[in-house]
């Protein structure tokens, strides 16, 4: 009785060890994508409020309303898990390093558009890994479930570079 006991408590342990570096690879994820996904409600914020070509007000709109919208179900996602999400506080030094960038450019509407499909690479990045890689099942399936949208967010992103002279492809 005693072995079985200790089987128990033992298998029980190694099940808690390994859910616990499962659960550090989502709660990677988790924090990495609600930062990008911060970081994308502030930029298009600044290029609604500085841009000044209307196709670039509209697509910094719909990155306020898609961005937004997935940061709360991922948000509601990792409360439920206990999962830490990035805010706004966390983001002062990337806000900083891609306000250097839209000063050196020769527009902003140019470099929030260079800036977004470098933005949407990175992340398309991370949430195929996850959706691919990903432990937690309903992480992934959130994953894999906004990668259209950042796809098409990307396209979207890289029409707009090219009309505004933007480097970025």
């Amino acid at each position: 009785m005693a072995n079985i006991l200790q089987t128990c408590t033992l298998t029980l342990l190694v099940s808690l060890a390994t859910q616990g570096a499962f659960a550090a690879k989502d709660d990677s994820f988790v924090d990495d994508a609600s930062a990008k996904g911060v970081a994308e409600v502030e930029a298009g914020k600044l290029a609604e409020e500085k841009g000044s070509a209307a196709d670039v007000k509209s697509f910094a709109d719909m990155m306020v309303k898609d961005h937004t919208a997935a940061n709360a179900k991922l948000k509601s996602i990792a409360d439920a898990k206990n999962l830490k999400v990035s805010d706004s506080a966390e983001l002062v030094d990337k806000a900083k390093t891609m306000i250097l960038e839209l000063r050196s450019a020769k527009s902003f509407d140019q470099a929030y558009a260079n800036n977004q499909v470098k933005a949407h690479e990175a992340t398309i990045a991370l949430f195929e890994k996850e959706a691919s890689e990903g432990r937690d099942a309903e992480i992934k399936a959130f994953a894999k479930e906004t990668l259209p949208t950042l796809k098409a967010h990307l396209e979207h992103a890289k029409t707009l570079s090219r009309t505004h002279g933007g480097d970025a492809n």
